[in-house]
């Protein structure tokens, strides 16, 4: 008599593609939370020392204050899909329907960035079931 193995569901584990993917949008937040401090600091600074620039004072401030927060937004979308979270699947999916739109309207069809936002959206679209 032949018996069957027991039926185990699928393991949570995380898809190559998505551990890379999250640990490139991480290094890319990190990058623009590092940036954006170091714009703050910079615009501090010269404001500071009396440093007649456009970008002194609360202008550069401003600026730099945005892309911190950004970057923090971004960090946190790295952590959502390295934790295989639906929400941060969901955003990713998002942004790269944005570029594919935006190359698509500028009409390059044939460009890296095109090619690769389509690549990345079909990719995404077949680990969907891994994320929770």
């Amino acid at each position: 008599m032949a018996t069957s193995a027991p039926y185990q569901p699928p393991s949570a584990s995380r898809p190559l593609g998505v551990a890379i993917l999250a640990v490139l949008v991480g290094i890319f937040g990190f990058l623009l939370v590092l940036g954006g401090a170091l714009v703050i600091a910079g615009a501090a600074a010269l404001s500071y020392l009396g440093v007649p620039s456009g970008f002194a004072g609360l202008g550069g401030i401003t600026f730099g204050a945005i892309v911190l927060i950004v970057g923090l937004i971004i960090l946190g979308l790295a952590l959502g899909l390295w934790h295989l979270r639906m929400w941060a699947l969901v955003l990713t999916l998002l942004f790269v329907i944005f570029e594919i739109i935006t190359y698509g309207l500028a009409g390059d069809y044939v460009s890296f960035g095109f090619i690769f936002g389509l690549i990345l959206f079909i990719y995404l679209l077949a680990v969907r079931h891994h994320f929770r």
